[in-house]
């Protein structure tokens, strides 16, 4: 498996559903967005990390309140 160094990672809401989506992170120094889908390497790679007890994936911030 691929050594990535992975940063700052967040969960993401969908802003209709306000389900997790996708894991906001750095990668490498790039910013990426990471869909929650297992085959994808970079997902599989921060799950992998997050198992080891490398990585800690912050809880998403709510979305605004709908007016």
């Amino acid at each position: 498996m691929e050594n990535m160094n992975i940063t700052e990672a967040k969960y993401h809401l969908n802003g209709i559903t306000g389900q997790q989506c996708a894991i906001n992170c750095v990668i490498d120094g790039q910013e990426m967005s990471v869909p929650l889908k297992e085959g994808n390497r970079h997902y599989d790679e921060i799950m992998r990390q997050v198992d080891e007890g490398t990585l800690t994936i912050a809880d998403a911030d709510p979305l605004p309140d709908a007016e």
